[in-house]
């Protein structure tokens, strides 16, 4: 069986895509339904407009939602801080939300979110309970400093602007990938180990490394960086003082001043080219960018670091002015989302898909050793676009889901100084 065909069809006899048609065929004769919301007349073209940053806005996804759905998913890639903004301002302009979690509170008290109605999500009893009960699948609690899911997954009611301290039945958002983050690294242009966040302020990388210019995310990454150099210690990393963010800030300014970074991307695909080209030797980086680097036949690593991961988190959401065909189709959208293909589309990224048993089937045993397990490669790695990225006898970076997810030291945040931490990291970056 060639690996194409692993990565899109699962080991069943029935293909999920023939009962879909089959399905969509029925409920176009006789109103039949899906659990958790009733299929969409096929007379009736769908369009959804999914606002999100592009770090999971693949065409392939959007072919395979209207090849199943008949769905027309149309996609607004914006910059984290964008997302934010556009969610708060200008929320008519979308059907979907594609978020973080850490934005929610941002978002959220301004009444522009719908809560959704966990009873009409087909696999929402799967969901890992990171987002769920705030733990690992084994019971294990995960950390809790910055906005752990946990604390924003519910709200108090469909309506409300406020968040629920327990399981409400309305979640903010549906977890759709998650993941740990770390240090990317050229291990072709760095000839020494490289073992702790330190190492992004080690002068031997002076003018060849970079950090990210998203204050809520780049703050995380600078505090792993300020207490593994010994330079600051905090009583919570997620949610600091306006003392240590004053201290953070100058050893990043100090830093700076320096020359000790290249740039400081606040997208994508600047990270990408940056490690590509070998401006930068290490740096902030995303999972799918460092995925991206290799597919383009560049050495890159997202390295293990002894002091841990920082975690994140997105998923889909709804505004609050959705309603009739469209907030069925979302609803559709959503349970599609999680049925299998896309999870292990977005699992050959380098994510974690939020229901992990329907994307199992979907992947060839080798990938689910590979991505998950952390196991031995038995032959060519391939991304989720088809560029090979690893070769037979390769380990994932970092192991398996338990040890990135097992080891993880804070949670993308927005902290209660957050407009003081904001002003303090805009003039850094203007200094």
């Amino acid at each position: 069986m060639s690996n194409k065909k692993n990565q899109t069809t699962p080991k069943t006899a029935v293909s999920r895509r023939g009962v879909l048609k089959g399905m969509a065929a029925g409920a176009v004769a006789g109103g039949a339904m899906i659990k958790g919301a009733p299929f969409v007349h096929a007379s009736e073209p769908i369009t959804l407009r999914i606002a999100g940053t592009g770090v999971n806005q693949f065409k392939e996804l959007a072919d395979k939602a209207k090849e199943d759905l008949g769905f027309t998913i149309q996609y607004t890639s914006l910059t984290s801080d964008d997302v934010v903004k556009r969610a708060v301002t200008q929320s008519s302009s979308f059907d979907m939300l594609d978020a973080e979690y850490w934005m929610l509170k941002k978002i959220v008290p301004s009444g522009k979110m719908k809560g959704m109605d966990v009873s009409k999500i087909k696999n929402y009893d799967k969901i890992v309970p990171i987002f769920t009960k705030g733990e690992l699948p084994d019971g294990t609690k995960m950390s809790r400093q910055g906005i752990a899911p946990i604390k924003v997954s519910y709200l108090a009611g469909e309506e409300s602007s406020e968040f629920a301290t327990d399981p409400s039945g309305y979640m903010t958002l549906i977890p759709t990938v998650y993941n740990a983050d770390t240090l990317g690294i050229r291990p072709d242009l760095i000839k020494q180990p490289i073992n702790s966040w330190a190492e992004l302020l080690n002068s031997d990388f002076k003018g060849k490394a970079s950090i990210l210019n998203i204050p809520s995310i780049g703050i995380m990454d600078a505090a792993m960086v300020c207490e593994a150099s010994g330079l600051a210690t905090y009583g919570d990393k997620g949610n600091m003082t306006k003392a240590e963010i004053d201290t953070t800030m100058k050893v990043l300014t100090e830093a700076k001043k320096d020359g000790q970074f290249r740039a400081f991307w606040k997208e994508f695909n600047e990270s990408v080219n940056l490690m590509a080209s070998g401006e930068v030797v290490i740096q902030s980086m995303w999972s799918p960018a460092v995925t991206k680097v290799r597919s383009m036949g560049v050495p890159c690593v997202y390295q293990p670091l002894k002091e841990g991961y920082r975690a994140w988190a997105g998923g889909l959401g709804l505004p609050s002015h959705l309603e009739g065909k469209q907030l069925d189709a979302a609803y559709e959208f959503i349970n599609w989302y999680m049925s299998g293909w896309a999870g292990a589309f977005l699992n050959r990224q380098g994510y974690y898909t939020a229901v992990l048993e329907t994307a199992k089937p979907f992947m060839s045993e080798d990938e689910w050793g590979f991505w998950m397990e952390g196991k031995k490669a038995a032959s060519d790695i391939m991304s989720p676009t088809g560029q090979k990225i690893e070769s037979a006898g390769s380990v994932r970076d970092g192991g398996s889901f338990w040890d990135r997810m097992g080891n993880v030291t804070v949670w993308n945040t927005v902290m209660d100084e957050d407009r003081y931490m904001v002003r303090k990291w805009n003039e850094f970056i203007a200094a």
